[in-house]
């Protein structure tokens, strides 16, 4: 007998679908707004109630005309739910006066919860006689209690922290004590408030038997994985616990350019893969059906605690048995209900999922998999021999993921990636082993790091072939499609993903019928989507590129046929060679460090290795001194010679000519190394352009006084064709100084999701409303200025 074929019901998508848009825009209301939009749904509800609306359950055809108001109930039982719980957490994560104490920016001792696991930003050597480079630590403490003034009051707010190396030691769940300076956070952030921690944590109390266990366990991971090669070292416990702290930086690029940067975080494809392979094995084994879900729940219990239960962990565990559970064969039909309850409950628990885009991206790839899975792997294995029928899933699996979320992977990268679907195809086979047997040495880890060692050596080529994967891909020329930028640009994609859906069965047909037309389409079609620029970069005659050096500043001045002026060059692992490399540059006529951050002279050694180099020009403020000495040690080690730039000095350098206006006198406030930034104005060309480094508010208001003072400078000023804007987008900007210095084209070096939140809602509008060109390199990639100015991007 042929088994029945299974329904999806979909109608408790609307009301989770508006419930969870409601929500993500109630996060901007106050608490008590929230309160009453509860209240409103719920005497809505009542009035459906009396008018005698019941919802009749489910038919095999659905009809609005039957079922419209008993979804429209569901939908106002579901806002109820969100908006009251959110109210709820508002009003009490509000309780106490830690948002008083943040507005005027007060000391305090207090005590706390860590939520998240710390972030490291980590350090690069200074040389043998030296320090080590200061690392930081980003995480998440709720506050339980807090003293001020001798006066101490328990509170429930989430504070985000900024902390230094002793930071980094903390874990989920450690309950700790600390001393900081409160800030105001940002309203559209999920923490109440910033703290500036003053000296190291103090731990509380012994830690949970769930956090020393994780810990042993991952311990126990890294051990045995020590001895692998470099990306498999990497990636097998990226792949378990989304441990990415041991991946190279190139290799997290290339993950990311071609869409699989998801296989290195804890999601919800990790923990399906450990179950289905739970499932399997029971299957072996024999074990009677009934005593599966339990060797699954026991399973998926494990990876919980190996990954820690974070808030990001506890959604990829319930996103991930919820796609199993529809990709089944007899449970297909319950998927969608209850991933639309499961979203509803993580809501209700934390309000603030409703703005992550990792759970928006988790939830749709859950989502593609219920709807279009079984049904294009169907289609596909239709034409194929049953001996290849794990063929259709395998495709099915990354096409249908990568459609749904393609909309919401443009409003992050800008463009469509056009080797994403291919690359995780290509890895697909691979990662399952790996993330079996990566889980399988972190479990063998316990008894034996030895044994767990050779396990980890049997997963070794998986996890090679990943990696190989996301390298060759990284370098596919035309492997990113140009998109618009925002909301436009994702209504636009998720419109043709949802015309090509519905349209495609037909389009085969066709393609079918006329073999020649449907190739003669798709050659015009490839050729149109193909960027000509990406194969010809850099475009002839450029006169400035900044580079995409992630969070950093990296800009090149063309000075002649192979040379070049260098202004910063970005963070180590930025990829300053790349780009230099790709420019065609061999000799720089001179390097300028406008101060001494990381994110300004980390590539320092890249960026001069095999290239012969004129001077390095730098600030005359050597702060921080570690990085001031790093600099001084491989200018000595290449041969080559360093001198200070201040306010008035002037260089021609080939075809660059340039000034300095800053720095010229000590400044009081702010942060001195930022705000003893070199400042040039270049002409490079016919482009006139100033290079802002990291001034802040304090030197920006010195340098507006200069400009009123002299003529020249305010001459310069009227002539300005591109801006580089200050310190990445940052808001401690001296808005008149801008004013006076907006030119057409702003460009912003940033780094792809920073922990800085960088550039700013307050400088991107500034640069909006003064640019007709705003450019990022986040988004758009390297830019290159030409005369005229017109700009290029190399996406």
């Amino acid at each position: 007998m042929t088994p029945a074929r299974q329904v999806l019901d979909l109608r408790l998508l609307l009301p989770c679908l508006t419930a969870w848009a409601v929500g993500a825009w109630a996060l901007s209301w106050p608490g008590a707004l929230r309160a009453k939009g509860a209240a409103a749904a719920v005497v809505f509800l009542i009035g459906l109630v009396v008018a005698g609306v019941r919802y009749r359950g489910r038919h095999a055809r659905p009809s609005w005309r039957r079922d419209g108001p008993g979804v429209l109930a569901l939908t106002l039982v579901a806002m109820v739910l969100v908006l009251g719980t959110s109210a709820a957490h508002e009003w009490r994560r509000q309780l106490g006066p830690v948002h008083e104490l943040a507005e005027r920016g007060a000391m305090v001792r207090a005590q706390g919860v860590v939520l998240t696991e710390p972030r490291v930003r980590a350090g690069r050597s200074a040389g043998e006689d030296g320090g080590d480079a200061p690392q930081q630590a980003f995480l998440r403490v709720r506050l339980t209690s807090v003293t001020s003034r001798a006066e101490r009051t328990q509170v429930h707010a989430p504070v985000f922290i900024r902390g230094d190396a002793a930071w980094t030691e903390v874990g989920w769940h450690d309950r700790i004590e600390l001393t900081g300076k409160l800030s105001p956070a940002d309203p559209a952030d999920p923490e109440v408030a910033q703290l500036s921690p003053r000296g190291p944590p103090v731990p509380v109390g012994e830690r949970s038997t769930v956090r020393a266990g994780a810990e042993h366990l991952r311990t126990g991971m890294r051990e045995a994985v020590d001895p692998l090669p470099a990306d498999a070292r990497a990636l097998l416990p990226a792949l378990v616990i989304g441990d990415t702290s041991m991946t190279p930086q190139p290799l997290t690029d290339d993950m990311l350019v071609t869409g699989m940067s998801h296989l290195s975080a804890v999601s919800g494809s990790n923990v399906a893969v450990v179950l289905a392979a739970l499932v399997g094995a029971c299957r072996l084994g024999g074990l009677p059906r009934r005593w599966r879900p339990w060797v699954a729940g026991a399973g998926l219990a494990f990876f919980v605690v190996l990954a820690r239960p974070e808030p990001s962990v506890i959604r990829a565990a319930t996103m991930g048995a919820i796609g199993l559970l529809g990709m089944s064969t007899s449970r297909r039909g319950a998927g969608t209900p209850v991933l639309c309850t499961a979203v509803l409950v993580l809501l209700a628990i934390d309000p603030w999922l409703a703005r992550s885009y990792g759970f928006v991206l988790s939830t749709l790839a859950t989502l593609g998999l219920l709807l279009f899975v079984r049904p294009w792997s169907a289609a596909i294995n239709a034409h194929l021999p049953r001996q290849l029928h794990l063929v259709g899933p395998a495709v099915a699996i990354p096409l249908a993921a990568q459609l749904v979320c393609g909309p919401v992977i443009v409003l992050l990268q800008g463009n469509v990636s056009l080797i994403a679907v291919a690359a995780n195809l290509v890895a697909a086979p691979f990662v399952a082993p790996a993330t079996v047997l990566g889980v399988s040495a972190a479990l063998v880890a316990v008894v034996s790091t030895s044994v767990a060692t050779l396990v980890g050596w049997v997963g070794t080529p998986f996890a090679l072939a990943i990696a190989w994967t996301a390298r060759v891909s990284a370098d596919v020329p035309g492997g990113t499609l140009p998109w618009p930028d925002g909301a436009t640009g994702a209504v636009l994609l998720a419109v043709l993903t949802a015309l090509g859906i519905l349209a495609g069965p037909w389009l085969l047909h066709r393609a079918r019928a006329s073999p020649l037309v449907a190739l003669g389409v798709l050659v015009v079609l490839t050729a149109g989507a193909v960027p000509s620029r990406s194969l010809g970069w850099p475009p002839p005659g450029w006169r400035a590129v900044a580079c995409d050096v992630g969070q950093g500043d990296g800009l090149v001045l063309a000075s002649g046929p192979g040379r070049a002026v260098l202004v910063d060059v970005g963070p180590a692992d930025g990829g300053i060679d790349g780009c230099l490399t790709r420019l065609g540059v061999r000799t720089l006529d001179a390097v300028v460090l406008t101060h001494f951050h990381e994110d300004h002279v980390g590539g320092l050694e890249a960026a001069v290795d095999g290239r012969a180099v004129g001077s390095i020009l730098v600030t005359p403020v050597a702060e921080p001194e570690w990085a001031a000495r790093q600099v001084h040690e491989i200018a000595r080690e290449h041969d080559v010679p360093v001198r200070s730039v201040v306010a008035g000095d002037r260089f021609e350098l080939g075809g660059v000519s340039a000034s300095a206006w800053w720095p010229a006198r000590p400044i009081a406030g702010g942060s001195q190394a930022n705000n003893a930034s070199v400042v040039l104005h270049v002409r490079t060309g016919d482009i006139d352009a100033l290079l802002l480094g990291d001034v802040e508010r304090e030197a920006g208001h010195a340098l507006l006084l200069a400009l009123r003072r002299d003529p020249a400078m305010a001459a310069a000023a009227d002539e300005l064709e591109v801006l580089k804007m200050p310190h990445h987008g940052s808001s401690n900007f001296e808005e008149a100084f801008l004013d006076e210095v907006a030119a057409p084209v702003a460009l912003i070096s940033v780094g792809a999701d920073n922990d800085y939140g960088h550039p700013t809602p307050s400088a991107l509008t500034w640069a909006t409303r003064h640019a007709s060109r705003v450019l990022r390199t986040d988004t758009d990639g390297d830019i290159a200025v030409l005369d005229g100015p017109r700009v290029v991007t190399s996406h």
